[in-house]
């Protein structure tokens, strides 16, 4: 069995895509647009030691598989990457044809993969979590995320919206829900670079306080902030969300925190968030969910938990409807932006590739290679239903008063 084959096999038959590999096989569909290089021996031994999508991931975060093409092309053609659907009989004979149980011999892992100490959920292990994520390099993500610096689901008012105005508009649909005015106190957690805070200070003259985690990111919004002439209105400190010792506040926005949080953490994340408020204050949650409520919150032998977001976890929009009303918000609205995601990552991956060279040499290959992958997956995870992106909004009551419109005005 040639080694074009055996990739053929795992990928799934029929695939409109090329297989080519050190020994000369080739397999698929030859002259697709799409093709998948199988460089070195190595490349069959992650697969033989963590068969599936992970074993792949790592074979090509070490650049022993090239996908010549489209990722997103890549991986919506390939069927379900795994070898379990493949009788035994047949693997060990695959094995036998490659080269016998040298194959099996355990890789050495891609430097990549990260793997966190102390209790889970700690701030020490948050403070890790999110270093590894977003402590990489504000220039990368620059040429990623576009002039918005906005990590998050953009809105897309129109099919042709572009990214930087889809982003804009993101940040304005949070403040109209929070019902933002000028003098009023908004704290955003897990503000990222800024965008949020600058947004509700430029254009709404509200007095903003944002907290990450991630210091690369506070510095560059501190400056970003400095230099727009906003630092009266706004500022961004290197916090805990926790540790934020100012409460009354009017609005609080959490755009893309909830995933970092955990499970079990999450009643603790809501109640601090509703003590923070001041009676009539909302609270506007934004954040990735699960489409279902079946399985693990996390999948901790994955690629995103090894690779990405370590420690992330998802769980689904009713869980998190209930924590928010439990916690003692009335939940006012809700909706899925399932969708925008979709279209926000296929601009992020369009900058990526149009960047790659200048990517490779800032961050190095590996790195590169990760946000490559993840983000053109991910693209497919929100268009074919298996994540989703909800909004929540809720309000504190004053009494009985909730402040809200009639009919949302937003």
């Amino acid at each position: 069995m040639q080694l074009a084959e055996v990739f053929e096999r795992v990928v799934g038959p029929g695939a409109p895509i090329e297989f080519r590999a050190y020994d000369d096989s080739r397999a698929g569909q030859l002259g697709a647009d799409v093709r998948v290089e199988v460089r070195s021996p190595a490349a069959v031994s992650y697969l033989a030691s963590a068969p599936g999508a992970l074993g792949l991931a790592r074979a090509y975060v070490m650049g022993e598989i090239e996908v010549v093409g489209d990722m997103y092309t890549a991986l919506a053609r390939m069927s379900d990457i795994t070898l379990r659907d493949v009788p035994w009989r047949e693997r060990l004979e695959m094995v036998r044809s490659l080269g016998g149980p040298r194959v099996l011999r355990r890789p050495p892992r891609p430097p990549q993969e990260v793997r966190l100490r102390g209790r889970r959920h700690s701030k020490t292990r948050d403070q890790a979590a999110i270093s590894h994520h977003y402590d990489v390099s504000n220039r990368f993500y620059e040429w990623i995320l576009g002039p918005s610096m906005a990590y998050t689901c953009a809105v897309f008012p129109h099919e042709d919206s572009t990214l930087d105005e889809a982003q804009y508009e993101k940040h304005d649909l949070v403040a109209r829900k929070l019902g933002l005015r000028p003098g009023m106190r908004l704290l955003d957690v897990g503000c990222g670079w800024g965008g949020m805070v600058m947004h509700a200070a430029r254009h709404y003259g509200v007095h903003a306080l944002g907290a990450t985690l991630s210091k690369k990111q506070a510095e560059w919004a501190q400056k970003a902030i400095a230099d727009a002439g906003l630092s009266e209105l706004a500022e961004v400190r290197h916090l805990d969300y926790r540790d934020v010792v100012e409460g009354d506040f009017d609005a609080i926005s959490s755009i893309g925190l909830t995933e970092h949080i955990g499970e079990a953490q999450q009643p603790a994340y809501f109640r601090s968030l509703f003590d923070k408020l001041r009676p009539g204050g909302r609270l506007l949650n934004h954040c990735i969910t699960r489409s279902d409520n079946h399985g693990p919150a996390t999948v901790r032998r994955g690629f995103i938990n090894r690779y990405v977001f370590p420690d992330g976890e998802l769980v689904s929009v009713g869980r998190l409807v209930s924590l928010v009303h439990d916690t003692g918000f009335e939940v006012r609205h809700e909706e899925n932006l399932r969708e925008h995601y979709a279209k926000t990552l296929t601009g992020w991956c369009a900058n990526l590739d149009a960047h790659w060279d200048e990517a490779v040499a800032e961050v190095g290959s590996g790195r590169a290679r990760v946000w490559r992958l993840y983000m053109a997956g991910s693209r497919l995870g929100f268009e074919r239903n298996q994540i989703q992106l909800h909004q929540i909004l809720g309000v504190k009551l004053d009494g009985t008063r909730s402040g809200m419109p009639l009919r949302p005005d937003w």
